[in-house]
């Protein structure tokens, strides 16, 4: 299965709901998951330019401020485009600059995807990405995002063979997409590849603990009580939900170590974790919001080739 446009999103469970036992809520499971050129408009109308509420507020600002400096980006699954775009824009604004954390980049000149190869290192510093590249395997999507113009490339391909040499990028970043992905270690194996020395790759996922399967918020009306749930985390499973009324995807929930040991056997370095809080507005409707607003709902892990 190519690396396509992922969860990229807070698809999983939204708060908000109680259950009246003591299981954890959970979406209606289905045999067969639609592919993301089928869903590109929901996708589109749900997700993007401001219409959720975790993309605008966490999602895309973390992702511009771990890459700030950065000079060639590459998207990895980036569906319509809107953190391509985001990353066009923003990558060297100042309030990104506050968390590009002192890391080293690499660089290379021009901005013809087809003259990638024979990226030198170099320093990072403050300074706006000279080009952004998004890559999804599905048209639709691709078809969406080049309509939307913003400055970034887009090129149709799969996350398991990337169209670029070695050494292309100094910035990768792969957003909710390898849950939905068949072959990680390829992906990643790719992604070591074609990532400079001195640059950075981004792999966010929904948070394999706490919103894994069988992990939730519940009611317990029984014994008076509200907490959350925590279900199996090392086995992997892959299901398919229903996250919107008559939208199936599949996710693939893996231990965190199925991303991290890969990633550091081919020299990359985990240099960056975070476990941010989910914005308040998102919370609206929460039965406890306090509950609610300690459970992160995403993982962002940064890596570093030395």
């Amino acid at each position: 299965m190519a690396a396509g446009r992922g969860g990229r999103g807070g698809l999983r469970a939204r708060p908000g709901a109680a259950v009246s036992s003591r299981a954890p809520s959970s979406r209606p499971r289905h045999a067969q998951p639609q592919n993301w050129d089928e869903l590109a408009t929901w996708w589109r109308a749900t997700f993007t330019n401001g219409a959720d509420v975790e993309y605008d507020q966490q999602i895309l600002p973390l992702a511009v401020a771990h890459l700030a400096g950065c000079r060639r980006i590459l998207d990895l699954g980036c569906g319509e485009g809107q953190l391509a775009r985001r990353l066009a824009e923003g990558a060297g604004t100042a309030e990104a600059a506050d968390a590009a954390q002192g890391a080293d980049c690499a660089g290379a000149e021009g901005a013809d995807v087809a003259q990638l190869a024979g990226v030198a290192g170099g320093s990072c510093s403050f300074r706006a990405a000279e080009l952004v590249v998004g890559l999804d395997p599905f048209r639709r999507q691709l078809e969406n995002a080049a309509s939307q113009g913003g400055g970034a490339m887009f090129v149709q391909g799969a996350g398991e063979q990337l169209p670029f040499p070695a050494r292309a990028f100094d910035g990768v970043v792969c957003c909710l997409v390898i849950e939905h992905v068949a072959d990680p270690d390829q992906v990643l194996a790719e992604v070591a590849r074609v990532l400079a020395p001195g640059g950075r790759f981004l792999l966010l996922v929904n948070h394999p603990v706490i919103q894994g399967p069988g992990s939730g918020f519940v009611d317990d009306r029984l014994l008076e009580e509200r907490y959350w749930r925590i279900g199996p985390y090392l086995p992997e499973t892959v299901t398919v939900e229903e996250v919107d009324p008559g939208v199936r995807v599949s996710f693939a929930h893996r231990p965190l170590s199925r991303y991290v040991n890969p990633l550091t056997e081919r020299g990359l370095v985990l240099t960056r974790l975070e476990e941010p809080a989910p914005p308040l507005e998102f919370l609206t409707g929460s039965i406890d919001l306090e509950l609610e607003a300690a459970m992160p709902r995403l993982c962002l892990m940064r890596f570093e080739r030395h």
